[in-house]
């Protein structure tokens, strides 16, 4: 062994080292790992940053835009509408919403995908008072085997493709994914619609539960002229909210405040009370077409350019200066530059105008002001904002558009007119220019750390591979082999890279190992091809702990989940996936 190849080992050796100890972040590891390599002299410090150039840093960062750009259109909603009422039993609740994020994921990020499913999951286990966590393991799997169908379905997928141009000269492209993808989440969702009863029985409510479940809001609205709802009930409004919104009161005539039975008309102009929580105010404001008092005046703020107004949601602390104070009296708009939109009051009825409302101690609210003056003007206010809910109050939003725009970069790509960097990094500025995203909002989706982790391990990975490690590697692992029959090898390949991945992170071990199960093709006289694709799949399909992915750790929280509860389903799904994943490469990428 060489000194260049000794060093490299000794780096990658130390970084896997310094990402399951866990104290230190992963894309500070992967910088460090960089400047190691460059100190070593295996990494030319001219190619030092090629890695930040690399087309794989574009997609990953467009996929992100344009994945949330399709969370936030609202058109997920519209999907789950006619399934909702088949949803009573948890076998049906997990069938219907794990086959929908699994076929959604195959076209955004599926960490994307899951955080819409997860106040869905919530909303419906509270409907049913069955536990959420029945739903929240189930819904991660799912999420991560939608990804593996297509190129963008997942960053491993992507990152395997750039690999693939630098073996044998062409990427993989959007679908060569889908023959082993769509078999393995077809099989998976099957199983995790019997599977889910491994999960322990008795598990309390996480308490994430209470980050989806905030106490509902009182807004006004006025029932504007165009509305379906003019002439129609109350009964025929909360109807359209699925009952998820009441009607506390109805102003007329500038000023009477009635009580109205659910037969009650609604007339145009009426300023109506409404209570719910945000999600499903947010829906019916669009769908019934409704103006929120709060905004008719101000949709702009004051000297903010339209991109830069946005919504925050707070609380009022003790020794704030709102504390038995009104939005009139204080003069929210004129001094602080904010508009009030809804209170929420720990569950009580609130009956007077919002204007006039006396704030108290731990009122919930919403805001709407300019996104960069907001952090100032809550402490000048005395109010501590909550973690973002993406709340989309009285903006308009894109329903169909996110969605199109996708469609085309896909197509783009499927008939080969543009390349996947120039298609998703279009579709991200398209969307950008519709402004279906503000570009703040853009560079808060972007997940910067990977990104980070990508351009620094791009030149370390190619410098095991240019120093000759990797062969050593694929040579230890031939010997492994060589009793084996080539199926054997390949299913080696894929169980190494399965195993690797909740200590590296799953990009990181795509870059670590692709070169590995090339070269290990190459030993035994084997297409790359099935070899690469087992890397993309093991290294995108983690489900024996909640740290090898982000989707993982997102529901572990809010499930109650303990780290030993993902072997319970995570064990037979990841033997399915090595047993069935191997059976396919093998037919769809013969060796």
């Amino acid at each position: 062994m060489s000194f260049s190849q000794a060093a490299a080992f000794s780096i990658v050796i130390g970084m896997v080292v310094l990402f399951i100890w866990d104290r230190i972040r992963y894309d500070v590891v992967a910088l460090g790992a960089l400047l190691a390599a460059v100190a070593c002299g295996i990494v030319p410090v001219d190619k030092a940053f090629s890695g930040f150039s690399d087309d794989i840093v574009i997609i990953v960062a467009s996929a992100l835009v344009v994945s949330a750009a399709v969370g936030r259109s609202g058109i997920v909603e519209l999907m789950l509408q006619p399934f909702v009422r088949h949803m009573k039993t948890t076998n049906s609740q997990v069938a219907i919403l794990v086959s929908i994020v699994t076929v959604l994921s195959g076209f955004m990020k599926n960490i994307g995908a899951l955080a819409i499913f997860m106040p869905i999951a919530f909303q419906i286990s509270r409907r049913t008072g069955k536990p959420a966590s029945r739903l929240l393991m189930p819904l991660s799997f799912g999420s991560l085997l939608g990804g593996v169908a297509t190129l963008v379905g997942t960053s491993p997928n992507i990152i395997v493709s750039r690999m693939r141009e630098d073996i044998v000269g062409e990427p993989f492209r959007m679908f060569d994914f889908a023959p082993v993808g769509a078999g393995l989440a077809a099989a998976g969702v099957l199983f995790l619609v019997f599977g889910w009863r491994l999960l322990p029985r008795k598990r309390g409510r996480g308490p994430g539960d209470q980050m989806f479940s905030i106490e509902n809001y009182t807004t006004e609205v006025r029932l504007t002229p165009g509305s379906p709802l003019v002439g129609k009930t109350v009964f025929d409004l909360e109807s359209m909210a699925e009952a998820d919104i009441t009607v506390s009161g109805i102003i007329r005539e500038q000023y009477r405040r009635y009580v109205p039975s659910g037969t009650w008309t609604l007339f145009a102009d009426d300023i109506l009370v409404l209570e719910g929580e945000t999600h499903a105010l947010e829906k019916l404001v669009k769908d019934a077409k409704l103006e929120l008092i709060g905004m008719k005046k101000d949709g702009k703020v004051a000297s903010a350019r339209r991109g830069e107004v946005g919504m925050v949601e707070a609380v009022v602390t003790q020794g704030s200066q709102m504390i038995g104070r009104s939005a009139e009296q204080l003069s929210l708009r004129e001094r602080f530059g904010v508009n009030l939109v809804a209170v929420s009051r720990r569950g009580r009825q609130i009956s007077q105008r919002l204007r006039r409302v006396r704030f108290q101690q731990g009122d919930l609210l919403v805001l709407q002001g300019v996104r960069d003056a907001m952090p100032e003007r809550l402490a000048a206010l005395g109010c501590l904002p909550l973690a973002e809910r993406n709340l989309q109050l009285g903006r308009k939003r894109h329903v169909y558009l996110p969605i199109s725009v996708l469609a085309v970069a896909m197509v783009l790509v499927a008939i080969q007119a543009v390349s996947v960097t120039i298609a998703f990094f279009g579709a991200a500025v398209v969307l950008l220019l519709a402004r279906v995203l503000t570009p703040q909002e853009a560079y808060e989706v972007v997940d910067w750390p990977i990104l980070i982790l990508l351009g620094a391990l791009i030149p370390v990975s190619d410098a095991l591979r240019t120093t000759g490690g990797t062969d050593l590697i694929a040579g230890w692992l031939s010997g492994a082999a060589a009793a084996l029959p080539p199926v054997g090898a390949l299913g080696l390949i894929l169980t190494v890279a399965m195993a690797v991945t909740p200590f590296l992170n799953n990009a990181a071990t795509v870059l670590v190992m692709a070169p590995i199960g090339a070269g290990l093709a190459q030993r035994l006289g084997l297409s790359p091809d099935p070899f690469l694709m087992a890397v993309a799949v093991g290294a995108a399909c983690d489900f024996l702990t909640p740290i090898g992915h982000q989707c993982n750790t997102l529901v572990m929280g809010p499930g109650g989940y303990r780290f030993g509860d993902y072997w319970r389903l995570g064990l037979p799904l990841s033997v399915l996936v090595v047993v069935l994943g191997t059976f396919l490469i093998s037919v769809f990428w013969p060796m």
